[in-house]
């Protein structure tokens, strides 16, 4: 692709390093609940029990809580040997499933069956999930810095430099570049900003992909559906017609 963000007199284009889906797939050769249930799962992806989130949570605790949103409530938490034998010391986030909220299971198997078929450093990874009874948890790597949407809109403390700003956009360009370069093209439906995570560094990682749908193939022009996702972010077209179209650019520089 021909057009270059500037980061700090460093010229980068966003075809720089284009990994590959992980070897489950592209596309998305999807799973249900029954076969994630019974360990038909990605083999990069681990099935934790409740009891095992729980205890990595110490039960929960309201002073764990990350955020909320329309999936239901994050969770810091760290899995170790106490919580699972033989386990590396690893801090995650855990976002549990609000029943009663606006997303369900089809949200929650969209997240397993993308984040579970690939993998690239502006994707947030998917460490493993939990599907027993009724429960259902997502279990991510943690990211210190938290959202974007925190640093633009924080009250007080430091604002970004815009340095960190273009570095991010970058970050997130090249997170939807993946997507869209994907053998079935992926259409995220939900960028914004407190999609976007940071972490320690600053490097920006795409989450929640609860709305993602599969994009136009061979001689498409678009994908028909319903209009869903965040008014104010969705691209105004979409909205309109309810057709989806790749788009990065227009998306990516509306938040700078």
């Amino acid at each position: 692709m021909g057009i270059c963000f500037s980061i700090e007199e460093k010229h980068v284009s966003l075809s720089d390093s284009k990994p590959k889906p992980n070897s489950t797939g592209g596309g998305t050769g999807s799973m249900n609940i029954k076969e994630l249930r019974e360990g038909a799962g990605y083999s990069n992806v681990h099935i934790f029990t409740y009891n095992e989130l729980r205890l990595s949570t110490k039960q929960f605790r309201p002073n764990f809580i990350l955020g909320e949103g329309g999936f239901g409530v994050v969770y810091k938490g760290v899995i170790d040997d106490s919580v699972r034998a033989g386990y590396k010391s690893t801090e995650v986030a855990i976002k549990e499933l609000n029943r009663e909220g606006f997303q369900g299971d089809r949200e929650w198997l969209a997240e397993v069956n993308y984040l579970g078929q690939f993998s690239h450093p502006n994707l947030v990874k998917l460490f493993g999930y939990c599907c027993e009874d009724e429960h259902r948890l997502l279990v991510y790597e943690y990211m210190a810095s938290g959202s974007l949407e925190k640093h633009l809109f924080r009250r007080a403390g430091s604002t970004l430099t815009w340095s960190k700003r273009m570095k991010i956009a970058l970050h997130a360009a090249r997170g939807l570049a993946f997507l869209h370069g994907a053998e079935r093209p992926i259409i995220y439906r939900d960028f914004k900003t407190s999609n976007i995570l940071l972490d320690a560094d600053f490097n920006a990682k795409l989450s929640d992909f609860g709305l993602a749908k599969d994009g136009p193939m061979g001689d498409q022009t678009h994908v028909s559906t319903r209009v869903m996702g965040t008014y104010g972010y969705a691209a105004p077209e979409y909205v309109m017609t309810g057709k989806l179209l790749e788009s990065i650019f227009a998306e990516v520089l509306s938040f700078i």
